[in-house]
């Protein structure tokens, strides 16, 4: 399974690890492989200064299995990008679509949520708004929840910030194996963490328009 992380301006770095999920899931799948994406190849910008280098542009990235969207302040301005919208769309047609945090915003912007319930961010600090109910009061094709995960087979939504690594976790469960994720959680010490997070939020299963689950073998 390879995955493409999608890299844009002022991504939140703390949605990096997601990456970092699939690194230390490659001890335990080793088939696992991901890169990097952007616009265009080289430097990007995350939020407050980190700089990130992506693998490939848009126009000469290979193909992948999961495209990944991460969240952080840039994510109105990358919301109104015609070339972001289009990549969505083009390269996240016949792809696992998963968002993290405010990337769900993303996926909104170009469409690919109308119709589905979705999650986002919830918390924020005043004076900012909710990213949860900027979903639900400007995309009202959008079923917007509060929710740890929402899963309707080729689109899944995460909610917010640290849940990124919920949201990775979740999909190799599903898509992988359930004992495979548990021994992941449990190498990068986050398995009570990942407990806890699914005892208070609901983790939502919308209808299914792929198989939800494939055969681990498949992956190794």
């Amino acid at each position: 399974m390879k995955f493409a992380f999608l890299l844009y301006e002022d991504v939140e770095p703390i949605d990096l690890a997601a990456i970092g999920v699939v690194s230390m899931a490659k001890r335990v799948v080793p088939g696992l492989e991901y890169l990097t994406v952007a616009a265009s190849p080289g430097l990007q910008r995350m939020a407050n200064g980190l700089r990130v280098a992506a693998d490939h542009g848009f126009d000469d990235c290979p193909p992948f299995d999961v495209l990944i969207v991460p969240g952080g302040p840039g994510w109105a301005r990358a919301s109104e990008d015609a070339a972001i919208r289009d990549f969505l769309r083009r390269r996240g047609d016949g792809a696992l679509l998963l968002s993290l945090c405010t990337g769900a915003m993303l996926l909104a912007a170009s469409g690919l949520l109308d119709g589905r319930m979705a999650t986002t961010k919830c918390e924020v600090r005043a004076p900012e708004v909710s990213p949860l109910s900027l979903l639900a009061r400007d995309h009202p094709r959008i079923d917007a929840r509060h929710a740890l995960m929402v899963d309707s087979g080729t689109v899944l939504t995460g909610g917010g910030v640290s849940l990124c690594i919920d949201a990775m976790l979740h999909l190799i469960a599903t898509r992988i194996g359930a004992a495979e994720a548990a021994e992941v959680a449990r190498i990068i010490e986050y398995g009570a963490a990942w407990e806890a997070n699914r005892a208070r939020l609901p983790t939502l299963l919308a209808s299914s328009d792929q198989p939800r689950v494939c055969p681990s073998a498949t992956w190794r």
